[in-house]
């Protein structure tokens, strides 16, 4: 929810964002952190939309 990088990734897949969500923190978890700094880059590098 953060950044909402998921909830926009979600929508460009056509799947729900909990699913991404879920899938993020496990691989945050067995990744031991190694996704936090893809994320940060996905979160300033992607385009926004004018969607609320």
């Amino acid at each position: 929810m953060l950044g909402g990088v998921c909830g926009g990734l979600a929508e460009s897949l056509d799947v729900d964002p909990a699913v991404l969500r879920i899938g993020l923190v496990a691989l945050t978890v067995i990744g031991v952190g190694a996704t936090i700094p893809v994320y940060l880059a996905v979160w300033l590098l992607a385009p926004e939309t004018d969607t609320p």
